[in-house]
């Protein structure tokens, strides 16, 4: 099967230019000015832009968590992506208590496996650290994975001890690590005084007291001065916060590498969602929380700049009777919001559209960034000869609202309910194959398991 993409606009992190795409099969074949092919489907693509295939670097599908499950396994999670215009993410396989590394992933493969839409990666969560596991790292860098996740807070937290060593193995195997910045201290001492002062926690808009900005500009500060003990780049995920942010100025002021990952939600929400009735507020609880609106403005500011290198979901979705487990006390709430399909959408009107960011930084920041970083380029990332033909057609005209109903998630809220957009994922295609059309799921199933390691 042969397609030719006649007349639209490539979009990359250097430019945009008005091209041809010839594909065949699942790949990208030729690109150039006024390429003719005999026998090839012609997709009339004039007026449009054409981005690489989406990358979503940090989702959470089927993730067990707070005694339930994401409402979002693979089967409707990389539904929603797909539709959004998001070809690939790179999900969360979270290795538990007495696990191998090979079980922790043979687990998340079993989620996954024949029933993902788009294509998937997995990050390796460590939460168990000896002698066996840190040989065993050797092989899953080699021919597996080469990006972990490490968390600062939860029963999943990593001592200080234990980040140094799992920093210093993962530099010699040339694997990094992004890790989840909260203080665990300042956390769990915030719970407990507001229990001891008020009795109960069951005002959500007393929630993101007990998680302050010093609690995530802190364990930045202590991630990367251990970092650099080490001398090792690591990736602060879902940045939240101006302070955080000011600790990784100064990281890099002093030589430090340090890649940075931020999510729509923190740029467009503020932590006056937490005002509104518990039982819609609960609905807004992630971690880190929804902060002030004054650090959406340093935020979009950092990725106007280029000091922001991802933007990703974060996705981990429950239904609001899931949510309503924190009723009688918020801390109980499972923390998480559906936005794999939004991504791209909000990106465009609230980036692009309002001039805070250009296309090709939309194009750097959602596909050819994420790729590079997860050693998925020029696979993935890339409208180029030999790339995976994950191309996105963006109608910038189609004016439509954003609202659960139309949403392919098992959530069953959406937290930009009524939001209206001008700009959309016209057509999207999975290797060569149209699988979605304005939000429509055409193909499912058909995605494909990538390895990202360094062999």
């Amino acid at each position: 099967m042969k397609r030719l993409f006649k007349g639209g606009t490539i979009v990359s992190g250097d430019g945009m230019r008005q091209l041809d795409i010839l594909v065949k099969g699942e790949k990208i074949l030729a690109v150039g000015e006024d390429l003719s092919f005999q026998d090839a489907e012609i997709v009339d693509v004039r007026g449009k832009l054409l981005f690489p295939g989406f990358i979503d670097g940090h989702t959470h599908m089927a993730l067990e968590v707070s005694n339930t499950v994401t409402a979002d396994g693979f089967e409707t999670g990389t539904k929603a992506e797909i539709a959004g215009g998001t070809t690939c993410i790179v999900d969360y396989a979270t290795q538990y208590e007495g696990e191998s590394l090979r079980q922790a992933l043979d687990n998340w493969h079993k989620k996954a496996d024949g029933v993902s839409s788009c294509d998937y990666a997995f990050h390796l969560a460590l939460t168990d650290w000896n002698e066996e596991i840190s040989r065993e790292l050797e092989e899953i860098v080699k021919k597996e994975t080469c990006s972990f996740k490490l968390y600062m807070t939860y029963d999943t937290m990593v001592d200080d001890e234990t980040m140094y060593e799992i920093l210093s193995r993962l530099k010699e195997l040339g694997g990094i690590a992004g890790v989840h910045c909260e203080n665990n201290g300042i956390i769990q001492a915030r719970l407990k005084e507001l229990l001891r002062t008020k009795g109960e926690r069951t005002d959500v808009s007393d929630y993101p007291w007990t998680r302050p900005k010093e609690a995530e500009a802190e364990a930045v500060s202590r991630l990367l001065k251990i970092a650099k003990c080490v001398d090792t780049p690591v990736i602060v995920v879902h940045l939240s916060t101006a302070a955080g942010y000011r600790e990784i100025l100064k990281a890099r002021e002093s030589g430090q590498t340090v890649y940075v990952e931020t999510c729509p939600q923190y740029l467009l929400m503020d932590e006056s969602k937490y005002s509104l009735p518990s039982e819609e507020a609960r609905h807004y609880m992630i971690a880190p929380p929804l902060r002030k609106k004054k650090n959406q403005d340093i935020l979009w500011e950092a990725l106007h700049e280029g000091r922001i290198q991802t933007i990703a979901t974060d996705h981990c979705s429950f239904t609001a009777k899931q949510k309503d487990a924190g009723a009688e006390d918020f801390a109980k709430t499972p923390c998480g919001m559906p936005g794999a399909e939004e991504r791209p959408a909000l990106i465009w009107q609230f980036g692009v559209n309002e001039g805070r960011i250009t296309a090709e930084q939309m194009c750097a920041y959602l596909a050819e960034n994420p790729a590079k970083l997860y050693h998925l380029y020029p696979w993935k990332g890339a409208l180029i000869p030999g790339s995976d033909a994950d191309i996105v057609v963006w109608n910038p005209e189609i004016e439509w609202t954003m609202s659960a109903d139309e949403q392919q998630s098992a959530c069953d809220y959406c937290p930009m309910e009524g939001t209206k957009i001008r700009g959309r994922a016209e057509q999207v295609y999975l290797r060569g194959t149209l699988a979605a059309m304005n939000g429509r799921v055409l193909a499912e199933n058909t995605g494909v398991y990538v390895r990202h390691g360094n062999e």
